[in-house]
C-alpha cells in the first residue's frame, strides 16, 4: 500500500468469522488461530473485545484484546497484506490500547514473533517495552516471540 488507507472499525461479530478465518490462512498460516478458537474468543464478551477494519466492505483487518481487572493483553492484530502499511494495523493497535484504557488496565501485555520488525516497530512506537523472549513459543513452527509491555 503506498499511502494511509482510511478504514472503518466495526465489532467483530459472528458474521464476519468466514472473513476473518481466511485472515487468519493468508497471515498466519501453521500458527492461524482455529475456528473454534475464534468462536470461542467471541462468546467471551465480559472479558473480551474484538474489531475488524473494513474497506468498501471488504474486512482487510482485525484485532482482539482481553482484559481482566487492570491487565490486558492484545490477543492478535491481522491486517491483509495487500493493505500492510497503510495504517490499518495503528488504527487497530490503537483501539485495542483505548479500550484497555476504558477498562482500566494499567498493563498492557502482548507476545510477537521476533522476527516481524514491522510490528515490533509499530508496537515500540506505542510504547511496549521488551520483557522477554519466549523460546519456541509458536508450538507449531517453533519461532520465538518477544514478551512486550506497556505501562
Amino acid at each position: 500500500m503506498s499511502g494511509p488507507v482510511a478504514a472503518t472499525l466495526r465489532p467483530m461479530t459472528a458474521v464476519h468469522v468466514p472473513d476473518v478465518m481466511a485472515l487468519e490462512d493468508i497471515l498466519f498460516g501453521a500458527e492461524r488461530w482455529t475456528l473454534a478458537m475464534l468462536r470461542e474468543e467471541l462468546d467471551l464478551v465480559d472479558s473480551r473485545y474484538y474489531v475488524v477494519a473494513v474497506v468498501d466492505e471488504q474486512i482487510v483487518g482485525y484485532a482482539g484484546l482481553a482484559a481482566f481487572d487492570d491487565e490486558a493483553f492484545v490477543q492478535t492484530i491481522g491486517v491483509h497484506p495487500d493493505f500492510q502499511g497503510a495504517g490499518i494495523g495503528a488504527a487497530l493497535l490503537d483501539d485495542l490500547l483505548a479500550e484497555a484504557d476504558r477498562r482500566g488496565a494499567a498493563t498492557v501485555l502482548l507476545e510477537v514473533r521476533t522476527d516481524n520488525e514491522i510490528a515490533r516497530r509499530l508496537y515500540d512506537r506505542r510504547g511496549f517495552r521488551p520483557l522477554r523472549v519466549r523460546r519456541g513459543y509458536y508450538r507449531r513452527s517453533g519461532a520465538d516471540a518477544l514478551e512486550m509491555q506497556r505501562g
